[in-house]
């Protein structure tokens, strides 16, 4: 199996705080080079864009002229997988990379650089109706800061659809139980080791679904409802499975987690 595509605003979000000045410690620059290299895959499955994006039209329906910030938007694929389901909705795409900027700008047409660590993202208070946050979660280093200012551009009730790779995954079940390294998990950025798959994508951080409704409710949102769907990695001849196990969300191989601001 492939990985998940890494989207590179992830990488600019700091490390937890010094404990000798109380300030944010940089991301390991080795981290930024990585984030930043045009060679990294910045798109994901249009599988799981799709189902988050008709989930977003369900919440948003009865509401035209919303604006929804992509933030981690990588090369703009997911967006324009879902905007002809978000028409007479603002999009705008935020991201740290420059180099998935200038390829998310065709696509797109309002993006902006921003990264989650100095100063935050470039957008004022309460300003979004809705934020995507697809495949950011499993590369922060700090997810705690990140929820915190996704939490300050929405409005109050305002709609948060994150995606993230789940560590129990079925296949990964089986995989643990035989004492191999789950898929999505890696141990270094140079190389796989021990686990299916080819591609080193840069994932720090995975999450169940028990987890991860337990962190975006404890980060300030409520009504978390967690849907599955499947990951175009999943070897041709198991993607039946693969969606067959989206049914239980806990089992599905991505997570989709909708939720509001308290």
């Amino acid at each position: 199996m492939t990985d998940t595509a890494p989207l590179p605003q992830a990488a600019a979000v700091p490390a937890a705080a010094s404990q000798e000045t109380g300030a944010p410690a940089a991301p390991p620059s080795g981290l930024r080079d990585f984030y930043e290299n045009p060679a990294v895959p910045v798109a994901s499955g249009d599988g799981r864009s799709l189902r988050q994006a008709r989930l977003l039209a369900a919440a948003l329906a009865g509401r035209p002229g919303g604006t929804v910030v992509d933030v981690g938007c990588g090369d703009g694929t997911a967006a324009a997988t879902a905007a002809p389901l978000l028409a007479g909705h603002r999009l705008i795409g935020i991201d740290w990379s420059q180099d998935a900027l200038r390829r998310a700008r065709p696509r797109m047409g309002a993006v902006v650089r921003g990264e989650l660590e100095h100063g935050g993202l470039p957008l004022a208070d309460g300003c979004a109706d809705a934020v995507l946050f697809s495949e950011i979660l499993e590369h922060l280093v700090d997810p705690d800061q990140a929820l915190d200012e996704l939490r300050r551009i929405l409005k109050p009730g305002g709609h948060l659809m994150l995606s993230t790779p789940n560590l129990a995954a079925w296949y990964n079940r089986a995989l643990l139980l035989a004492g191999v390294q789950p898929v999505f998990s890696e141990v270094s950025l140079r190389g796989i080791h021990g686990r299916p798959g080819s591609e080193v994508v840069g994932h720090l951080r995975l999450y169940t679904a028990r987890a991860l409704r337990s962190f975006l409710t404890a980060s300030g949102f409520e009504d978390v409802k967690i849907t599955g769907a499947p990951f175009h990695g999943v070897p041709r001849p198991l993607r039946l499975v693969d969606r067959a196990a989206c049914a239980v969300p806990g089992a599905a191989s991505i997570l989709l987690a909708h939720a509001r601001r308290r």
